[in-house]
This record gives structure tokens, sequence and C-alpha cells, in this order.
């Protein structure tokens, strides 16, 4: 029986600088301004993640049991009960930190940009992703977190393409230079590398940026132009044209009057020792 591990890159990233450069923003309110609670709110969960891998890992190490125990293998119901233990399983050191280090990012990334629906598309990835390589994938034994990993960055790439906003590009196209690597590992035929999880991986994020495209968080969400909350204004009455010449002549005589007696009302009235007794 072979084990086919779920391989990821190791990268070493450098700081980013905080993006202030006006043209980034999609509207007034789009900002990506890191807040303080916020950011945290964002690593607790995929430093939770990965801290449960080192612990599933370094109980396989101590206890002697094989990780393949967990993992999925196609078509088989005992196999089925990998596609929630198999992104736990790894089947070495160097295995696991090459999955450690972009699932933290990408789900950090994720959760922090995509606040409304990270949760959710993660864990759709998850399950869909296991669940394809149990219907689809080879009858050997499938373990790793690179199929997730995979459908994180195939998630984030494609919302700049389905939500089409300014900062959803621009995060499209970093994750895209950071990890276009990745993309050798969904060709076939590699042995000791379960292509099918990070294609089918792949794919799961493709259809949850999908699902979640109408999902705007409230920064993507561009303000009402200005001219359109102003009150319309006219040179002539709306209704200047439908009335009759009569009409208009008879409106022309009453305001006339009410200038008149505006102004007999205003005028200044003589003293009263001037005025004549009767």
């Amino acid at each position: 029986m072979r084990v086919c591990f779920w391989t990821g890159y190791v990268l070493r990233l450098k700081p980013l600088p905080l993006l202030k450069i006006p043209m980034f923003f999609a509207s007034d309110n789009d900002t990506v301004g890191p807040t303080g609670r916020h950011l945290l709110d964002s690593l607790r969960f995929p430093a939770g993640l990965v801290a449960l891998l080192w612990l599933v890992h370094v109980y396989f190490i101590v206890s002697g049991n094989d990780p393949g125990n967990w993992g999925i293998f196609p078509r088989r119901l005992w196999g089925l009960r990998g596609v929630v233990t198999a992104p736990l399983a790894h089947g070495s050191w160097e295995h696991l930190i090459s999955n450690s280090v972009p699932l933290f990012v990408l789900t950090s990334l994720s959760l922090y940009f995509y606040k409304r629906v990270a949760l959710r598309a993660f864990w759709l990835i998850y399950f869909m992703t296991g669940v394809a390589v149990w219907l689809l994938g080879r009858s050997v034994i499938h373990i790793g977190a690179s199929g997730v990993v995979y459908g994180l960055v195939a998630f984030i790439f494609w919302n700049g393409i389905f939500r089409r906003s300014l900062r959803s590009i621009v995060l499209a196209v970093i994750v895209l230079m950071l990890y276009s690597g990745m993309f050798m590992g969904i060709l076939p035929d590699q042995e000791g590398i379960s292509w099918e999880s990070h294609l089918l991986g792949s794919l799961s994020g493709i259809f949850a940026a999908f699902w979640f495209r109408d999902e705007l968080e409230e920064e993507e969400i561009e303000a009402p132009p200005q001219w359109d909350a102003e009150e319309e204004r006219y040179f002539l009455p709306r209704d200047a044209f439908e009335k009759t010449k009569a009409q208009r002549a008879w409106e022309a005589e009453e305001a006339l009057r009410r200038q008149q007696q505006e102004r007999d009302e205003n005028a200044p009235r003589p003293p009263y020792w001037n005025s004549t007794w009767t």
C-alpha cells in the first residue's frame, strides 16, 4: 500500500509594508489599514490550526501510529473518515513544515480581507476537497493539508475575478506572485504527490469564491456618486408645457396682484397727527 503525500512549498516571506497608495482603494470606504483587534482576530484561527497539525504529528511520533491510518482511501468506507482527519496528518517534518507556512499565511489573509465569508469558505474547501478526493482519487492513501492550501490560493485569486473590487484584484495578484509555482502540483502522474488533491482543492476554492461572490465586505461596497444625493433642480417648472395660454396669463395676473398687495401692505403710513378726522 503506497502513501501519497499532499506536498506544499516553504516560502520565506518578508513583512509587507502597509499599502497606502490611493489607487489601491476601490472606494472611499475601501481601506486596508489594519486595526489591532481585527488583525489579532485574523491570526487566532490560523495559529490554532497550525498548532493542531503539529500536536497531531508529535502524537504520531510518540505513539508510533501510522499517519496513513488517518488518510483518505478513495471509494472505501473505512477511508471516508479521512475526509475529516487526512488534512491533519503528515508523513514527515518536512511535509508538515511545507504545508504549515502557506496554510497559516493564506488562512490569515482570507480572514483579514474576507471576514464575512472566510470561515465558511475554509470549511467548504476543507470538506469538499476531501469528498472529491474520496470519489475521484487514485486508490492510494492521501494525507496532508496541501489540498486545502491549493483551495485557499484559488479562493483568493478567483475572488479578484468574481468580485472585481480593486482591493480583491490586487490581493489576487500578490497571492499569484507568491504561490505561482504551486500550480505545477496539479499536473498528473507525479510520484508520491497527490496531484488529485491539489487539482480538486483548487476547483473547490474556485467554487467557494463563486458561491460567496455576492457577499461583499463593507469596505468593498462603493458609496453612491455624489450627484445622486443632490436635489434635482430645473430651469423651468416641471408642468410649464402642460398649461394652456389662458392658464399662464391668469397665473401671471395673480402674481402681479399679489405683488401689488404686498407693496400696499408694506407702504409707510402717515403719522397719526397728520391723519384726517371725520
